[in-house]
């Protein structure tokens, strides 16, 4: 078996184990995470109605800022604790979806605390 798919297939049992105890609902939602090689992805979802409420990643962030991606993802923290104060959200489950919490997840969290979200 290939070693990436086996990565994959081991990451998406940990987010499975862990989402069973995780649930959102419309006042906490859940922040789910996504990380790719160049970006990172965050959105708030409703589970009990399977809604995004809201999104952000470090593809929306404007490409002059020359960030590294510990630096990005702590940005798209901010951008996601900006768009939900506007809705109105002020707590979220934190979902890491079977990533080690170090590195640009952890920033990812701190940026959204820093902008006003409690986790």
């Amino acid at each position: 078996m290939n070693p990436r798919k086996l990565l994959n297939k081991t990451r998406a049992r940990r987010a499975k184990r862990s989402r069973a105890k995780i649930l959102g609902s419309t006042e906490k939602p859940r922040l789910a995470i996504f990380r790719s090689n160049k970006n990172i992805y965050a959105q708030l979802i409703d589970d009990g109605k399977s809604h995004t409420l809201a999104q952000a990643s470090s593809a929306e962030l404007e490409k002059s800022s020359k960030l590294h991606k510990t630096g990005a993802a702590a940005a798209v923290g901010e951008l996601l604790a900006k768009k939900a104060s506007k809705l109105g959200i002020k707590t979220a489950a934190f979902d890491r979806r079977g990533y080690k919490y170090h590195g640009r997840i952890s920033a990812l969290a701190d940026g959204a605390r820093k902008g006003g979200l409690k986790i």
